[in-house]
């Protein structure tokens, strides 16, 4: 599958790159960001994979998070995803910030007209890191997964759905219980139609609760005065309270005084590269 390099910037020694793909999942193209560390140039690295939240595009966390440092250090190829598939005049994609386009909310669709295009759950579990095992000098075995809210809650479902795909996970404010609050009410509802039952296989607090096993440390960093939290959309005590039957380790950090921003992802970010870089370079 062909690559189009849309730019590269260098960065702490290693490589800022946007690249451009025909994605067969998703049918239309899609843009993705990779930092290539200078390790990349003499050896195989592991991958870690951050989704991202409502409205973004793959350049939010390539320009705000300020990870490359972290990442050059540790030897980790970073790759961050668009967060929908676009211009696929799909009716209705673009009426609200919250559903549609840069809303795709990491799940298969399987209702009309979103079902076609919609895929951003197999698009990140599959196709995507087929691509980039087959064009960048990645250890396939080794790979992790991080993301902020909307892709938080990515994060989470793709580790918890796939035991032994992901050596670590870890979060920012992640839409922990999506079928309780509006947001997630709204996407799964659109995406995979009226009935609860199937929201299931996409809640993490929900997917934890038959998840096989405990090796999974999770990481989560919440801020206390993140809006919202207080408007009951992210419900991290749920998913929390879900872990703690089942033993499965999380800590997880209330941040005072910080919101969701990526002011606050920037100042957490380099914790949560090493909490991967733990499980990666082991």
């Amino acid at each position: 599958m062909a690559l189009k390099q849309v730019s590269s910037n260098k960065c702490f020694e290693g490589f800022q790159k946007v690249f451009e793909h025909d994605s067969a999942e998703l049918k239309c193209k899609m843009k993705f960001g990779i930092y290539l560390p200078p390790k990349a140039e003499t050896g195989k690295c592991p991958v870690l994979y951050w989704l991202s939240g409502l409205t973004c595009t793959e350049q939010n966390f390539i320009t705000k998070a300020g990870f490359h440092q972290a990442a050059a250090e540790h030897g980790l190829i970073v790759v961050a995803p668009d967060t929908s598939p676009r211009g696929c005049n799909v009716e209705g994609e673009d009426e609200s910030w919250d559903f549609g386009t840069g809303a795709g909310f990491y799940v298969d669709a399987t209702e009309d007209p979103w079902k076609t295009n919609y895929r951003m759950y197999s698009y990140i579990k599959d196709e995507l890191p087929k691509l980039i095992n087959a064009n960048f000098p990645t250890d396939p075995e080794r790979m992790s997964i991080f993301g902020h809210s909307m892709g938080g809650h990515g994060a989470l479902i793709l580790a918890l759905k796939n035991p032994g795909k992901y050596k670590s996970v870890s979060a920012f404010a992640p839409i922990c219980n999506p079928m309780q609050c509006q947001w997630g009410k709204k996407a799964l509802g659109g995406y995979l139609g009226s009935d609860a039952s199937k929201w299931e296989a996409y809640d993490a607090t929900q997917l934890v609760k038959s998840y096989p096993d405990s090796h999974l440390d999770i990481l989560i960093d919440q801020g206390k005065d993140d809006q919202f939290l207080s408007a009951g959309q992210l419900l991290p005590d749920n998913f929390i309270a879900a872990c703690t039957e089942r033993k499965i380790p999380v800590v997880f950090r209330l941040q005072q005084g910080y919101d969701h921003s990526y002011f606050f992802i920037a100042t957490f970010i380099n914790d949560h590269i090493k909490h991967h870089a733990k499980y990666l370079n082991a």
